[in-house]
């Protein structure tokens, strides 16, 4: 079983910055494939961002691709999520899901495991 707990969220101005942690409790960090989605209000839930434990290839929903980046650290068992140039639709809650798969993987249903999820406001 792999806990993760996501950190980082809150309220910030629209054209604002914020990065979001989620640490895994798993010290096979290395060999998850690490994912972002997010939930607005009313909405179904929406692939983000994703990176592979194999190869560090990344992928990203094109509503964020150019603003959001994500990275990941082995040693320290977390991935991040730096948000950068936010908009008032970035607004939801964010949550981090960790999958066996070695490739990038934008499919939820592939996830094993997912966080509590952290909430992002962004005012306009």
């Amino acid at each position: 079983q792999v806990q993760l707990v996501e950190s980082g969220g809150g309220l910030v101005q629209a054209g604002g910055s914020l990065r979001l942690s989620c640490e895994a409790s798993t010290l096979t960090f290395s060999r998850y494939s690490m994912g972002w989605f997010r939930q607005a209000p009313g909405k179904e839930r929406e692939f983000v961002a994703a990176i592979s434990w194999s190869s560090g290839d990344t992928s990203y929903a094109d509503s964020v691709k150019g603003r959001f980046t994500i990275s990941r650290d082995n040693a320290g068992s977390t991935v991040y999520l730096q948000m950068n140039s936010l908009k008032t639709e970035d607004t939801a809650v964010y949550y981090c899901a960790a999958t066996t798969s070695p490739v990038v993987t934008i499919w939820g249903y592939r996830y094993n495991y997912w966080g509590q999820g952290t909430q992002i406001t962004v005012s306009s």
